[in-house]
């Protein structure tokens, strides 16, 4: 029989902020967004204060000054280092495990004999001991009860943050207490019209009809009620599936005027996004390239283009990709507008080896996947960067305002604490 453990982070960003700074303990902290701009991850205690999942910054300044609330910038290398400590710590209890973002994971548990609650409550006391950082586990025979029971554990404390669903009864009982909302997978909307068809808990769109669900809805729906009822239709993804898209895009931290800070700009873009590619394992047949000025700037109409550039043959070499990007941006650029965000996007992708080549089309570079897979080991080893068209600067002038951010303690040698004994 299927059995799965989701094991979450709780308040992962704020948790990881905590880690190395623990004046942020027992005070309301939030982690914002790109370029400061809204809540991303909240402390209990900012939950407390009313602050809500995604709402500006500028709305909680009043909290700021008003009750201490404390707002730092995201650091993601911080949290992609603590993500993957947490990811290998739960890879030594389980055979198999889906990484299924970067704070929380399913875990198989099929065939795992002993009581599976007190090895729920190892995997907290593992990860809190090894990582720091506090998870919740929900375990159930099917991942969207799993989730369910997660989502359990951390809003009633007396679970002690592990939630064992294998009991149908207490299956039945948590989903009578659940909003359907609150169900993986059913969404605003879709709550929002199961709420017009009487349908308002967990446990009604379990029992609901199978037929009628996927005639108004579709067979993900109908499934997760199967899986709300303890029927397994999702199995575990031991890996991602490879992108059919890979997009690079930011928000300018101070808006850009001229054409050579797009260039700038996309082309860092472009070469991101050609090292993502490559890492699957992948060439692409196009690139998409587009520019926006801020829809709320008082000057001017805002102004938005975008255009797709075929490439002469399939490749991933970021001189390639940059040299598309850039020849879609020429095409695009207007003089005039404040411009606030860029973006790269890669499409059509083909396996090396797997596609019809183009009889009148020019010859691949010669030597390019040797040299991208050395510029690549280079910048693995030596840090991003290291290697990089010449168009782009040292310290490129397009990052995104981060006036809050905390030293990248685990990932940068100059960025490490200093004891003194």
């Amino acid at each position: 029989m299927a059995m799965y453990a989701l094991a979450d982070c709780k308040n992962f960003y704020v948790s990881s902020e905590r880690l190395f700074r623990p004046e942020l303990r027992g005070v309301p902290v939030v982690v914002l967004s790109n370029n400061d701009g809204c809540a991303v991850s909240r402390s209990d205690e900012a939950k407390a204060l009313g602050v809500k999942m995604g709402q500006p910054y500028f709305q909680l300044r009043d909290l700021v000054e008003r009750e201490g609330l404390i707002c730092c910038s995201s650091n993601y290398a911080l949290y992609a280092d603590l993500s993957g400590r947490v990811m290998r710590t739960l890879r030594t209890l389980a055979p198999r495990i889906e990484v299924y973002s970067i704070d929380e994971a399913f875990l198989d548990l099929q065939g795992i004999q002993g009581d599976l609650e007190q090895l729920g409550r190892e995997m907290r006391s593992r990860v809190l001991r090894e990582v720091g950082i506090p998870v919740g586990v929900g375990i159930a025979p099917t991942k969207t009860l799993a989730k369910l029971a997660n989502w359990a554990s951390k809003k009633w404390a007396a679970t002690g943050g592990v939630v064992d669903l294998r009991d149908p009864a207490r299956q039945r009982r948590l989903l009578a207490l659940a909003e359907v909302g609150e169900v993986w997978g059913i969404g605003h909307k879709i709550s929002a019209r199961l709420n017009t068809m009487g349908v308002t808990t967990a446990l009604q769109l379990a029992d609901y009809d199978r037929k009628t669900l996927r005639r108004m809805f579709s067979v993900n729906v109908e499934r997760t009620a199967r899986e709300l009822a303890g029927e397994c239709c999702f199995d575990l993804e031991d890996g991602p599936e490879p992108k059919q898209m890979i997009a690079c895009t930011r928000s300018f931290g101070e808006r850009k005027h001229t054409l050579q800070e797009l260039q700038e700009a996309v082309a860092g873009y472009a070469t991101r996004a050609g090292e993502k590619l490559r890492g699957q394992r992948h060439l692409c047949s196009a690139v998409q390239v587009f520019i926006r000025s801020s829809p709320f700037d008082q000057r001017g109409e805002p102004y938005s283009r975008a255009t797709c550039v075929p490439l002469a043959f399939p490749s991933a070499d970021t001189r390639d990709l940059v040299a598309a990007a850039l020849g879609g941006l020429q095409a695009i650029y207007r003089p005039g507008p404040d411009y606030a965000k860029a973006g790269v996007i890669l499409m059509d992708f083909v396996e090396p080896g797997r596609f019809t080549p183009d009889l009148f089309a020019p010859a691949p570079r010669p030597g390019s996947e040797r040299l991208m897979a050395a510029v690549d080991a280079i910048n693995a080893k030596q840090g991003r960067g290291t290697i990089r068209p010449a168009r782009l600067a040292v310290n490129q002038g397009f990052s995104m305002k981060r006036e809050r951010l905390s030293p990248r303690f685990t990932t940068s040698w100059s960025e490490l604490l200093m004891v003194k004994c």
